[in-house]
C-alpha cells in the first residue's frame, strides 16, 4: 500500500467514524516534575497498599 492509499484510508475512516483519540494521550506525555523527586514520590502513591 503507497503512502496515498494510506493517507485516502484514514481520510476515509475520518470521514465515517470520526477522529475519536488524540495523537498524544496523557499517559504517552511525560509527567510534570515541579522538583527533581516528583516522579519517584507519584512512582510511590501508584504501589497499591498490600505492597507496602
Amino acid at each position: 500500500m503507497t503512502p496515498e492509499e494510506r493517507a485516502a484510508r484514514r481520510r476515509r475512516l475520518a470521514e465515517v467514524f470520526g477522529d475519536v483519540l488524540p495523537d498524544q494521550t496523557s499517559d504517552d506525555a511525560e509527567p510534570e516534575a515541579t522538583t527533581p523527586d516528583a516522579s519517584e514520590e507519584w512512582l510511590r502513591r501508584q504501589v497499591p497498599p498490600h505492597h507496602g
